[in-house]
């Protein structure tokens, strides 16, 4: 508590300093569900490039909870952010629910709001005017496909999230969970799989992170010792690969039976430090977003807003690339 309570200390103290004095500029937020993310990290480059562009018109003011996230903390930002009247807010949902709460402020003191990687639920989405980011389903639907092209028998599956209340991941687990079974379950995160077209999902998954990198790593190192011929591992998130060292060090035992694909450990994201990792051998694919358009592309909607133009269209989608060992020099869109 004593952590939490310091870390958003800060982050308000931030905010309260880049709105003191006169405001020249606009003030447009990005507000990640984490910090200290190599993912959320390329957003914040791309959120900077169009900030410089504008030549002086806006800031983006990058801030958000601390290195493992949470709602609690997030949802606080948020409140914080709209009651200091900041001119635009895009963010990342780490709670849907908790976050849509915090944003009917922004609605009633007319805050145009866009999400960001994660979406809100389907009954809050008319508080944000659009979302900018990945199809989150789809990525569940292609680390399914890069699966089965692994194991075209099935076989049992351990699907890792990053939380059961981010919407995202949800979503990107009913994409896994649909394209293993051969059937569209009604709603996120899909049906849980107990056979259907060969695939099992084992006990005591599926595991959630919320985040927490290092809790991702030791996750897969313990349902390995307990499961050894477990079939498939499938992070929805690139958790485990965002602390290299330690994750080379859990997967380097198993590297002979994903060489020989006996482990298909495939994996969402794919940033610089993960694909060196599957270059490495410790992972037979990679399906990954594409943040920085996502930074870049909510700061020039929000700009486009302020100055009265119409919100982009929703949903705005950044794409995918899917990456194996043999395509990875080619893999990654322009």
């Amino acid at each position: 508590m004593k952590g939490f309570l310091l870390g958003t200390a800060i982050a308000f103290g931030a905010i309260s300093v880049a709105m003191s004095g006169a405001q020249a500029k606009d003030i447009f937020a990005l507000v990640p569900k984490n910090m200290n993310n190599p993912f959320f990290d390329q957003a914040r480059d791309g959120c900077k490039k169009a900030e410089a562009e504008s030549k002086g018109a806006f800031e983006c003011m990058y801030i958000g909870p601390g290195e493992h996230g949470g709602g609690e903390e997030q949802v606080q930002i948020l409140q914080d952010l709209i009651a200091k009247k900041v001119n635009g807010i895009a963010v990342s949902p780490s709670n849907a629910a908790a976050v849509a709460v915090a944003l009917q402020a922004a609605k009633q003191a007319g805050i145009p709001v866009l999400t960001w990687d994660s979406d809100l639920l389907p009954d809050s989405k008319a508080l944000r005017a659009a979302y900018i980011g990945t199809h989150n389903y789809e990525i569940g639907t292609n680390l399914a496909k890069l699966a089965m092209q692994i194991k075209p028998k099935g076989g049992t599956v351990c699907i890792q999230s990053g939380g059961a209340a981010a919407a995202n991941h949800n979503e990107r687990m009913q994409g896994i969970r649909d394209t293993l079974s051969g059937k569209k379950s009604a709603a996120s995160p899909g049906d849980r799989l107990t056979g259907q077209n060969g695939w099992t999902e084992i006990q005591g998954c599926p595991l959630y992170t919320n985040d927490d990198f290092p809790v991702s790593v030791q996750q897969f190192t313990d349902t390995m010792a307990k499961n050894p011929n477990l079939d498939a591992f499938i992070p929805t998130g690139g958790f485990p690969q965002f602390i290299p060292d330690a994750n080379r060090a859990a997967v380097a035992p198993y590297k002979d039976k994903i060489a020989s694909k006996a482990l298909a450990l495939v994996v969402a994201d794919t940033l610089p430090v993960q694909i060196d990792q599957m270059k490495e051998g410790l992972s037979l694919g990679q399906v990954g977003q594409r943040p920085f358009e996502m930074g870049y592309k909510t700061m020039l909607a929000l700009e486009a807003m302020k100055s009265g133009k119409p919100a982009p269209a929703d949903p705005t989608y950044t794409g995918l690339d899917v990456c194996t060992p043999a395509t990875v020099a080619t893999c990654i869109g322009k």
